[in-house]
């Protein structure tokens, strides 16, 4: 049977960010459908959707399409998605996988999980857009997230970025019960993703909060542009 792959994008992102990691896995045989979520094609209402919209719109995705035997795969701000739609699409999944991911705690927004410095941005920003959005400043995004590509490539990503609902980081969703789901799940990390700064807010605590121990790949934040070899094999063997 052929492995099926959803791939679900981070913040600021739409499916178009996976194409790169999407292109090694169809090599390798595999069924890959790269959805870009409510809220964020271009031009979209940020104001239109609610994290609970986003989550539903992921597990009819999957329903109607009638998917079995997926691998259910989240990036980043994704991990909060893929957790919310995990309970309901468990009988369908062969595992999930969190990719350098945010885990739900309980009652913990992912603008809970950020540091201070982050989450001050965010709000401010927020506040001043006139529709609830955060766009990501590029000087963050360049030293943070695609740290280890050259400037062009920063740059050019960048510019594909869309707005991000403030609402997708303010609102919950109930923690991974992995046991209770019958689902294996791992957790994927970069080496090289500041993105979160190491330290109390760091990646590595997220792993811990599935009973797992993180599977480490080369690269950024941003290591679906600039290792997407290397992250398709560890999305295979997560």
């Amino acid at each position: 049977m052929t492995t099926t792959f959803v791939l679900i994008n981070g913040a600021w992102h739409g499916g178009w960010a996976w194409r790169p990691v999407a292109q090694e896995l169809r090599a390798a045989g595999c069924r890959v459908l790269t959805p870009t979520l409510p809220g964020l094609h271009d031009g979209d209402d940020p104001t239109a959707h609610s994290l609970a919209d986003v989550i539903d719109y992921v597990t009819v995705l999957v329903e109607e399409r009638d998917l079995r035997d997926v691998t259910l795969v989240g990036h980043s701000w994704g991990g909060y998605v893929i957790a919310g739609a995990l309970p309901r699409l468990a009988p369908r999944l062969r595992k999930a996988v969190f990719w350098s991911a945010f885990v739900p705690a309980e009652g913990r927004s992912l603008n809970d999980e950020v540091p201070p410095a982050y989450r001050e941005m965010f709000e401010q920003l927020a506040a001043a857009s006139g529709d609830n959005s955060i766009t990501l400043p590029f000087e963050v995004w360049q030293s943070a997230f695609i740290n280890d590509a050259p400037e062009d490539v920063q740059r050019l990503t960048y510019a594909l970025m869309v707005p991000q609902p403030f609402q997708y980081f303010a609102e919950t969703v109930a923690p991974v019960d992995p046991q209770a789901l019958g689902v294996p799940v791992s957790y994927v990390l970069s080496s090289e993703d500041i993105a979160l700064p190491p330290g109390e807010y760091g990646w590595d605590r997220f792993a811990g909060r599935l009973g797992v121990a993180p599977l480490m790949t080369p690269g950024s934040h941003e290591a679906c542009f600039t290792q997407p070899a290397s992250l398709a094999e560890a999305l295979l063997k997560a």
